[in-house]
């Protein structure tokens, strides 16, 4: 399964865009018949999600614990941590700067002589406020956070435990076997809820393509081919930075993580690719007290595409609206849009609603948001897979920075008596082996 699972995902892509055309002319312009066929489609995805979102909360607690119980040194915990804040600062920047720079020389925008109307974009603004996100990061309640699916907030719990875990000594050590245990429980769970993700992609291709219809991405073409353009570079330049650091092996871990970013480009939606990301970034060699630490703060601080697609979205509405933004107030712009962006981790569609916060603090039309709904599924779709591989290059190059960076799984030569691999052995069961090697060798 696990070495079909991109073919299997690639052929629902195919055939949700397929049966969703098909849908779309069989439903012959009549929009509410579209709707109720695209919510049966979007059903399939909803299942997905609605599973994904049943495992979120354990598997980010119980990696993130043990993870942090294993490291046993708070000093390499902070020295971690603000490698990732710092790496997350300066690719949000960078991220921010292109979106800029790519914005102004397609110029987009320019031509379509919208008129400024006073109309509501339809996006609640209410929700980005740094003040309350900052107070948001600290639970009140470690269920209420688990219930809401609040990353952010079982991750300072579970920093919380892990190090308190790491303190207590041997007498915590019955606690870390148990979550270690609940570890491999909740991969093994996630090996069977990814057997779902082909027929989530098809659903939700499927679904947008009923109502939408293959002709909005002509009408609106030109804006989304140069925002994907513009994805592309970034990708570039995100690779050619891990490079430096991974050497050969950022192609490895391109092909690796394959498979989330199809998750993350078709669904769009980074919490779906999150469970399989952790399973492919052990099987790259970054160990678990690594990666269960720095994906869940990426998760919330280094959303690349995201951060592209609010400078670009922003200069394109006022470019729409024959709004002439001198550069001065275009920095202004990046400026503001690099710190409200980061109160955006629990907001639902937060790109658009970190843009029509900021196209209201600087007097800009709000309702030029409404303009770029219709093609906002497909330009997520992109700054989402973006997201996501931000992420796996920022954990793989911190992990090298570590100098814990291991050999990808395929290259191990399993021992004769070690257990079949499987999702919920991870590189555990590679340690097995290597104990039983040495346990070989001592006898």
């Amino acid at each position: 399964m696990r070495n079909r699972l991109t073919a299997f995902i690639l052929t629902g892509m195919i055939l949700g865009v397929i049966a969703g055309f098909a849908a779309n002319v069989w439903t012959g312009g009549d929009e509410q018949l579209a709707k109720q066929v695209a919510g049966y489609f979007h059903l399939l995805a909803d299942i997905f999600l609605h599973l994904i979102k049943m495992i979120i909360a354990p598997l980010v607690f119980s990696t993130l614990v043990a993870g942090i119980a294993h490291m046993g040194d708070s000093a390499a915990l902070g020295r971690i941590g603000g490698r990732a804040l710092a790496w997350f600062i300066i690719a949000s920047l960078i991220s921010l700067s292109l979106g800029l720079v790519f914005v102004n020389f397609f110029a987009p925008g320019e031509g379509l002589n919208l008129v400024r109307s006073g109309a509501d974009a339809g996006v609640n603004t209410e929700a980005l406020n740094f003040r309350d996100f900052i107070l948001h990061v600290f639970p009140t309640s470690m269920v209420g956070a688990m219930a809401e699916n609040s990353i952010l907030q079982i991750v300072v719990f579970s920093l919380f435990v892990g190090v308190a875990l790491t303190a207590i000594g041997e007498k915590g050590k019955p606690v870390v076997v148990v979550i270690e245990a609940m570890v491999e429980l909740m991969l093994q769970v996630t090996g069977y809820v990814m057997r779902v993700a082909p027929f989530a992609v098809f659903g939700a291709l499927a679904s947008v393509i009923t109502t939408q219809g293959l002709g909005v991405l002509v009408t609106f073409g030109e804006l989304v081919g140069e925002f994907y353009l513009s994805l592309l570079v970034l990708w570039l330049l995100l690779v050619g930075a891990g490079s430096i650091f991974l050497g050969k092996r950022m192609f490895k871990l391109v092909r690796y993580v394959r498979e989330p970013l199809l998750i993350a480009f078709s669904t769009a939606s980074s919490e779906a690719a999150y469970p399989k990301m952790l399973e492919q970034l052990d099987r790259f060699g970054v160990p678990r007290r690594i990666y269960s630490f720095v994906l869940p703060l990426g998760y919330s601080f280094n959303l690349d595409g995201s951060m592209m697609y609010a400078t670009f979205a922003t200069i394109f509405i006022a470019q729409a609206y024959g709004i002439d933004l001198p550069i001065a107030t275009q920095i202004t712009i990046l400026l503001v849009l690099m710190v409200t962006s980061k109160g955006i981790a629990a907001v639902p569609r937060a790109s658009l609603v970190v843009v029509a916060a900021t196209l209201g603090q600087f007097d800009l039309p709000v309702e030029g948001v409404a303009f770029i709904l219709a093609v906002d599924h497909f330009m997520d779709m992109g700054r989402t897979a973006t997201n996501v591989l931000g992420n796996a290059i920022a954990t793989s190059v911190i992990t090298k920075w570590e100098g814990m960076l291991e050999v990808e799984e395929s290259e191990y030569v399993p021992h004769p008596r070690a257990p079949a691999h499987t999702p919920a052995h991870g590189r555990a069961g590679l340690e097995l082996a290597s104990d039983m090697v040495e346990d070989d060798r001592k006898g």
